[in-house]
């Protein structure tokens, strides 16, 4: 399994602004080994944000997103001491879900 994202929370106005480090080698499928051969694609797929049980956000990615992605979004409402979720998925399948507090 993935190492555990790193997502910082904090409200901003009347909105809460997240940020998220994700740990992913996001390998394109058109690189070649030392031997020449093809490195098969592996990325994150899907990528959800949940706030109080329903979806801030929703994407869909590709092999182009580079390795380790970095996201940053906000959404309106939030409170401190409240959750945040984020959860991505791969193509093989394999997901990762954290969380953090708002701050």
């Amino acid at each position: 399994m993935a190492d555990p994202m790193k997502i910082r929370a904090n409200v901003v106005g009347d909105s809460t602004e997240v940020k998220v480090l994700m740990s992913h080698e996001m390998e394109t499928g058109q690189r070649k080994d030392a031997q020449g051969k093809t490195i098969p694609a592996w990325f994150i797929q899907t990528v959800t944000a949940t706030y109080n049980g329903k979806p801030v956000l929703n994407a869909q990615w590709g092999p182009a997103v580079s390795k380790n992605p970095f996201l940053s979004f906000k959404f309106k409402g939030g409170a401190k001491g409240e959750k945040v979720q984020v959860t991505w998925v791969d193509n093989r399948g394999d997901k990762r879900t954290d969380e953090a507090t708002i701050a």
